[in-house]
């Protein structure tokens, strides 16, 4: 018979459904064994207290109801009933959705009614409008986005989609009849012209008012765009939409040649994304190394490797100050054929709207260790918050998508009432063909870099020391020690370590 392992769990089957198995203390719990995000199997990753930890994307999971409880994953497993019989564990079937113990924790009745506006239909935005229902707000929920598309699952738009190897229909992080459903008023193709503190009310371009009770400022970040001769062309594109996916996809579909300007996670994973589809690719940077600033240089020259390994051509330290019709010229006088032309060389958060209503910021908008900003009832998520780490006494501003939606979660609990301070531990995960690398914990800079394993075997554990902590880790095929890392960070914040 199989038997629990020294992690606590076990993952069989029910038929063709996939169960996982948990202890936690002297208990024996089960839920469904899949991931709801993209279907990892959970009995990869770790228990903590009576939650389990996605390996893939760190979702976290309620043992005990099964519910979501972190993102990226929205959608609850499935609770199983489980049976002693001597020394021997039975799963006996699913539960009844009354079986199950109640996820929404109490909040003052007060906090259940009124009209709260998101501005922003990206991670965080959607991350708060889903637990503003899940938490029984009652009260009306609008967001606004510029967006043509509702909240998509924007990771997947330089990785698997813009590949070819995801179908659009994927891509949604819901549909439309979810909005319906839970009576969130998503209003698509609208600008945000100003925000009115003192009269409580949003002000579309348009004209139209959306007075609120309280307010998500969620605008994330628009793609830098280089002052370059030519960089306004037609076959030139930043990769932030749905929309630009698209665009990309289309322009690639008879091109040859691809110049992506960039070497950061959204430039390399393009570059990825088009060798897949048969282009010739050259990545263009002024630095040493493909992310070499976030990574280091070691991981950063493996990066390279595996990229040219699959044809990829680099020109590190250098520039483009032309861009043609069919060619871009750098700064060494090479000129290179472009059919297409993808700039990828970082965002800025889109703050002038918070700026203008008087709301204070620097970086990005400053906010408390509850997300509020400096105006009672207005919170910010997402790309443009700012806050304050207790640990570290600085001063954080994450560009990460699971970041952003943890965020967004937060500020709803907040909305609602319940002074739930930020701590979750920044994470995000990239993909360059068949290497996956996860990232835990944030470091701008460092002192020291220490490897356990080996990078060229795809197997390590990268640790970034400052100050003699380990403040970030990037694995390579070690997921649960990325997971024990993370788990750590957060123990030891919480603890005020």
């Amino acid at each position: 018979m199989a038997t629990l392992d020294g992690k606590g769990l076990l993952q069989g089957h029910v038929g063709d459904e996939a169960v996982l198995l948990a202890r936690v203390g002297d208990e024996v719990l089960a839920v469904g064994g899949l991931c709801t995000h993209y279907g990892a199997e959970l009995a990869h990753g770790i228990v903590v207290g009576d939650t389990v930890r996605c390996p893939w994307h760190h979702a976290c999971f309620s043992l005990r109801t099964g519910e979501a409880l972190g993102a990226p994953a929205f959608d609850s497993l499935q609770r199983w009933r489980v049976e002693r019989r001597g020394d021997r564990m039975f799963v006996t079937g699913k539960m009844a959705a009354d079986e199950q113990p109640a996820t929404a924790p109490q909040h003052d009745a007060s906090g259940q009614q009124g009209r709260i506006v998101i501005v922003g239909g990206g991670a965080a935005g959607f991350a708060a409008a889903e637990m503003l229902r899940r938490r029984q707000f009652a009260g009306e929920i609008t967001m606004l986005s510029a967006d043509q598309d509702g909240p998509c699952d924007r990771p997947n738009l330089s990785k698997d989609y813009l590949a070819g190897n995801a179908p659009e229909a994927w891509i949604p992080l819901r549909g439309p009849k979810f909005y319906a459903r839970n009576k969130i008023d998503l209003q698509l193709r609208t600008t945000v012209e100003r925000i009115d503190v003192d009269g409580r009310a949003v002000i579309a371009a348009d004209g139209r008012v959306f007075p609120f009770d309280r307010l998500l400022v969620a605008t994330g970040a628009q793609p830098v765009r280089l002052p370059i001769a030519g960089a306004d062309g037609e076959h030139v594109f930043t990769l932030r939409s749905l929309a630009d996916s698209r665009a990309i996809i289309e322009r690639a579909r008879n091109s040859q040649t691809a110049v992506v300007l960039g070497a950061g996670f959204i430039g390399l994973e393009v570059a990825a994304a088009l060798r897949s589809r048969g282009l010739a690719v050259h990545v263009v940077a002024p630095e040493a190394y493909p992310l070499g600033a976030v990574l280091g240089s070691e991981l950063g020259a493996f990066i390279r490797s595996l990229h040219e390994q699959h044809g990829v051509v680099f020109h590190m330290g250098a520039t483009v100050v032309h861009i043609a019709a069919q060619t871009v010229t750098l700064n060494n006088g090479q000129v290179l054929d472009a059919d297409l032309v993808v700039v990828g060389v970082g965002v800025k958060p889109r703050i002038a709207l918070a700026a203008d209503a008087g709301i204070a910021v620097d970086r990005g908008v400053l906010v408390n260790e509850f997300l509020e900003s400096s105006v009672a009832g207005i919170f910010a998520a997402g790309d443009i918050a700012q806050w304050h780490d207790l640990d570290t006494a600085e001063a954080r501003r994450v560009e990460h998508w699971v970041v952003a939606q943890r965020q967004g979660q937060i500020a709803a609990e907040n909305m609602l009432g319940r002074r739930q301070p930020f701590l979750s531990v920044p994470f995000f995960w990239s993909e360059h063909y068949d290497v996956s690398i996860r990232y835990v914990g944030y470091a701008r800079t460092w002192d020291a870099i220490e490897i356990d394993g080996s990078i060229a075997d795809r197997d390590c554990l990268v640790g970034y020391r400052k100050d003699g902590n380990i403040v970030a880790v990037a694995a390579i095929g070690r997921d649960a020690q990325a997971l024990d890392c993370e788990a750590s960070m957060a123990s030891h914040s919480r603890h005020g370590v």
